[in-house]
């Protein structure tokens, strides 16, 4: 089917009779799901290429939050990159990136999805309005596995659903979580191996064990060791 393709759209007046036909492209959404390490961004960038080797017009946005390997790239853990529009949120990429130009895109790929508050008005926009396809990668859930920004609200938009997981780094297994191995506690703490590992269920539920008894021992040493703390009088 070409790309060219135009969806009829019969408008109805107020007493139900048709007042005529107009021609919309049929847009799609496609949201690409998992813990850290899955390969969110490999699977995005290869239907962006994929896309773009089509000959359909592409654009890519990713979150300015996240500056790990590139400014103005989407970058794999592997290395492979992207030329990205770095935004803060995603109802400014049509002003920046111009209304004509914007109406002429084909494809719009979204990686670090969950930083984006505004997520599901764009896609549902994008696919109906504009008859765009548009590619989401991000984090279903968060360290503590909990929604993760607006992520799980495009899941009824969505076309597809695509949940890839990663490999535990303790035993092999299949990982369907991501492990925090710090104290902080800030749901966005943006980070690579240094701050995050994939792990399986087991491993998820044991490891927060043992994470939740080390962040108690650092606060009990943190007050035997603080001299304010220590001269408090008990009351």
């Amino acid at each position: 089917m070409s790309s060219s393709f135009k969806s009829p759209m019969t408008v109805v007046g107020g007493n139900g009779n048709p007042i005529g036909s107009i021609h919309r492209p049929s847009g799609e959404i496609h949201v690409i799901v998992g813990p850290m390490f899955a390969g969110k961004t490999t699977a995005l960038l290869r239907r962006i290429n994929s896309e773009g080797n089509k000959g359909r017009n592409v654009a890519m946005i990713k979150s300015s939050k996240d500056n790990r390997y590139a400014i103005d790239s989407v970058v794999t853990h592997d290395g492979a990159k992207f030329p990205c529009w770095a935004l803060p949120d995603l109802s400014s990429f049509i002003e920046k990136f111009g209304e004509d130009g914007y109406e002429k895109l084909d494809v719009i790929g979204i990686d670090e999805a969950q930083f984006f508050e505004d997520l599901y008005d764009f896609c549902l926009k994008a696919a109906d309005q504009y008859g765009q396809t548009v590619i989401v990668a991000g984090l279903d859930g968060d360290y503590l596995r909990k929604s993760f920004g607006s992520v799980l609200d495009i899941i009824p938009l969505a076309d597809t659903i695509t949940k890839l997981t990663a490999r535990c780094e303790l035993c092999g297994k299949r990982a369907f979580f991501t492990l925090r191995k710090t104290d902080d506690t800030q749901t966005e703490l943006i980070g690579g191996a240094d701050v995050y590992m994939p792990v399986c269920r087991q491993h998820y539920v044991n490891g927060q064990s043992v994470m939740e008894v080390a962040r108690s021992v650092l606060e009990s040493h943190k007050v035997q060791s603080d001299p304010i703390l220590m001269a408090a009088p008990v009351i």
